[in-house]
This record gives structure tokens, sequence and C-alpha cells, in this order.
């Protein structure tokens, strides 16, 4: 039978690239965005593939969607969680605390509603997986992004508890921690890093590098390899864990 999977923030980037991975393994398909363009243009991309809007700041249209993901799948055996924002570059006692309530709406207080409402449909799959995108903001302090680093701590936290809660149900919960990865959003996190500091962007990403061992951009297309492998038989007594896939980023 083909996995039924949802998969939040779904319409561009990693959301996108996860969508296309599993629709290669033959998986039955729900994304939701607030990218209304980009939903259609996977809506067409891919056969079968639903796509709806739904802003996982919200509570109230979280709990329309989750519903009609599962009523659309026919059931539910895999949950991406994907959906999140970076959040402002500045310190903690300029930080606004409006934009702190939504980086936490978004990464942390949706995931914990997304999850909630679809638990009781993985329960009833064979082999239900959770998988929650953290970073490596969640495994060191990172100035001048508290409400981002705040927020991917909590991910891993929630991730272990989940685990520990639904195991006996046959469910895997994992979080994938990314590093930097290619494409317009770190380029936009380096351009506020060089804005606070006086550095040039190209500074900033030459600095962020030399923490790492390898000295590329993570590729979105093996974020979403390593989540097939992580809902796939082959990862079936793995849960509970964090996985970086960061270039071998040593600290920070």
């Amino acid at each position: 039978m083909p996995q039924k999977v949802l998969i939040t923030a779904g319409a561009a980037g990693i959301g996108r690239e996860f969508a296309r991975a599993f629709a290669k393994t033959g998986a039955k398909i729900f994304i939701c965005d607030i990218d209304d363009k980009g939903l259609a243009d996977m809506a067409k991309e891919i056969p079968g593939l639903v796509a709806r809007r739904c802003d996982i700041g919200q509570r109230a249209e979280i709990e329309k969607m989750v519903p009609e993901a599962i009523a659309a799948l026919g059931g539910l055996d895999v949950l991406i969680n994907n959906a999140g924002v970076a959040g402002m570059t500045l310190p903690v006692d300029q930080y606004p605390p409006d934009d702190w309530d939504k980086v936490v709406a978004i990464n942390l207080t949706g995931m914990f509603d997304v999850t909630r409402l679809a638990i009781p449909a993985l329960k009833e799959s064979e082999a239900g997986v959770i998988i929650n995108m953290t970073s490596i903001a969640g495994r060191f302090g990172f100035a001048n992004r508290s409400p981002y680093s705040a927020t991917k701590w909590g991910v891993i936290g929630f991730t272990k508890t989940l685990a520990v809660e639904l195991g006996a149900f046959g469910i895997r919960a994992n979080a994938i921690a990314p590093g930097q990865v290619e494409g317009d959003r770190i380029q936009r996190v380096f351009q506020g890093r060089a804005q606070i500091s006086g550095k040039s962007v190209k500074e900033v990403q030459e600095e962020s590098f030399a923490y790492t061992s390898i000295k590329k951009f993570v590729d979105p297309k093996d974020i979403a390899a390593l989540a097939v492998f992580l809902a796939s038989p082959a990862a079936k007594t793995i849960s509970g864990q964090v996985i970086p896939i960061d270039s071998d980023r040593q600290h920070a």
C-alpha cells in the first residue's frame, strides 16, 4: 500500500523536495502552505497530489486542514512538520515581542497543533511516522537569532517526548537538523548577519563555513532523501533521534 503523507509548508524549498521525493516512492501526498502559486504549481507537477492553503500560525486553519488531509488521503502514515520561519536578526533586548510570538506560533505551537490532530490517524497506521524539522540552531546557541534557536531546541524536546509517548502504538518520531541549506533563505540570514555586524555578506558566509568540515551548502534533495529513509522500513527501529545533515558542523 502506498504511504499517505502530510507535509506542511510543502509548496517550496525543502517542503517541495519532500513532496517530490515521496511522490517517486508512489506515496499519496497532501501538502499545505501559504504560497498559493507554489501550491498550484505542485498540484500540476505531481499527479494526484492534494494542495491546500493553511497558515500554520493560525490554530483555526490547522483544525480545518488536518481533518481534510486525513480524509483526502484516506488515513495517514507519515506526518512531516516542515513549516517554520526564520524570524529577525536582532539581539534579545531589541527583539520585537510581536515577532517573537509569531516565530513561536509557527515553529513550535503550530507543530504541536498539527501533530495532536494527526496522532489519532497515525495510531491507525501500521507504521506511523512523524518527522519534525529542527535545525543546527536547535543544537547550539545563535547570536541574534533568539526565537528561532529557542523554538528549534523546543522541537527537539517535543520530538523526543513524542517518541516516548507514541512508541507503544508503533509510531516513530525523529527530527532532522539541517545546517546551511542552499537557497534564498540562507542568503537572507547572511544579509541579516552582515547588516548587524557591519561585515560583507561574503565575509559572513566564509565565517559560517569555517565551522564546517564540508565547505558546501546542504542540498534540499539530500534532506528529502533522509526523510524518505526515516519513513521507510529500513528505519523501523530509529525513533527519538535528532539527525544532523549539516556538512559536519562541529561548533558555533
